[in-house]
């Protein structure tokens, strides 16, 4: 089946957002489909030109002018090859600042690659595309419930999410699957996918990785990146990394900062009442497609912390379709009590317990009822997401339900 019939919880936004900025970039890890989904777009009178083909990066290179200029919409794909690129697209705009003009992708974040000078401030929007969510992988273009249950009163969660009518599902699988669009939907076998992550990761370290910055010691990059598979979900210790891997700490700074530029690392912030703190805080851990995580680390099955990292990735395509400011966060106190998740919309805080077992217990809810008691009338009702079927009250205050019913 071809991944044109899996719709992409993006478009709506990317469409949108044509309408109204001269030129819209694309960004995510290489292979999560961001071709795919511009060329959906290609029949609405817009020229598309791949800087992947040799020749129109030598183009690209030697005259952008001749990409950038003419009354046609243009598409311009991988990007981040050569960003002088998006100086010529600067001038463009300039020139001509009529909604939709460009339509850029890179499989990198533009905006912390190193050697980009131009961001195309005020010029351009930025969404991010990840991994196939669950539900866009079960051909239904969306993402989890986050917007029913953010915009919803918290008395009617209940109701919100029995709504929803997709089935269960062994999470371990989603995760062994990833979200990839090629391993997901038709790599059926374990070997066929190791296969292709294999072939992945190799590909990354000996191009990808070498366009945003030299790096003469693979193996060493490869042992930072199994290192931080099998630290998911854990607060980032460099210090720590540095002496396990035998690194200089700069040098684990620096491998992990490449990263999650390529959009393989994902950092969670800390949430504080004082925003400044929370740059202080150190984050957590995770990985942007959970399968290459498992394959990375060689982990026999997943663990609770690939759970969490799932229902991350879920929100992060939520959040990367919205126009109100949302941000995901974790939760800790010096005492040791953590939530997993936090969302932080609209003036209110929601926070999210992520459990692996199949009975939830009222002792599970306890982080949640420590935060709920720190923030008072500013946190919402807590969910707890576990490995079950029913959807129950553990307290008054905290909302136990099936992970499957939510993302």
């Amino acid at each position: 089946m071809n991944n044109n019939t899996y719709p992409r919880h993006l478009m709506t936004a990317l469409s949108s957002r044509l309408k109204l900025m001269p030129a819209v970039v694309v960004t995510g890890a290489r292979q999560t489909g961001k071709s795919t989904l511009v060329k959906e777009l290609t029949p609405e009178k817009r020229s598309y030109f791949s800087l992947d083909d040799m020749d129109v990066f030598e183009l690209a290179r030697q005259n952008p002018e001749a990409l950038t200029g003419g009354a046609v919409n243009v598409t311009l794909d991988e990007v981040q090859r050569e960003p002088d690129l998006l100086i010529a697209v600067k001038r463009a705009i300039d020139s001509d600042r009529r909604p939709g003009r460009f339509l850029l992708t890179g499989s990198a974040n533009l905006l912390l690659m190193q050697g980009v000078s131009e961001s195309l401030a005020g010029r351009a929007s930025y969404l991010t595309l990840g991994p196939m969510t669950r539900r866009e992988q079960m051909g239904l273009g969306l993402c989890g419930l986050w917007e029913k249950i953010v915009s919803g009163k918290d008395t009617d969660w209940p109701q919100i999410i029995a709504a929803d009518n997709t089935e269960p599902e062994d999470w371990r699988e989603l995760a062994r699957r990833g979200g990839f669009p090629t391993p997901a939907l038709h790599m059926a076998a374990v070997d066929d996918r190791k296969i292709w992550f294999d072939g992945y990761v190799q590909t990354y370290l000996e191009r990808d990785l070498q366009m945003l910055s030299s790096i003469s010691a693979l193996p060493d990059f490869r042992r930072l990146m199994r290192a931080a598979c099998l630290r998911l979900g854990q607060i980032t210790n460099q210090t720590e990394m540095s002496r396990d891997l035998s690194l200089k700490q700069p040098t684990v700074h620096r491998y992990l900062n490449l990263l999650e530029t390529s959009h393989l690392l994902a950092r969670l912030p800390a949430y504080s009442v004082n925003r400044t703190k929370r740059l202080l805080k150190s984050p957590k851990l995770y990985w942007g497609d959970v399968g290459l995580a498992l394959h990375l680390s060689g982990a026999p099955e997943p663990s609770g912390a690939h759970l969490e990292n799932l229902v991350l990735l879920d929100l992060l395509v939520w959040r990367s379709g919205r126009l109100s400011n949302t941000e995901i966060l974790y939760w800790r106190t010096t005492t040791g009590e953590e939530v997993d998740l936090v969302i932080e919309t609209e003036g209110k805080i929601l926070p999210i317990e992520i459990k692996s077992g199949s009975k939830p217990r009222v002792k599970d809810a306890a982080n949640l009822i420590a935060f709920q008691k720190e923030y008072g009338a500013d946190a919402r009702t807590g969910l707890l997401l576990y490995d079950g079927t029913e959807i129950e009250w553990l307290i008054p205050t905290v909302l136990a339900v099936p992970w499957w019913k939510v993302i």
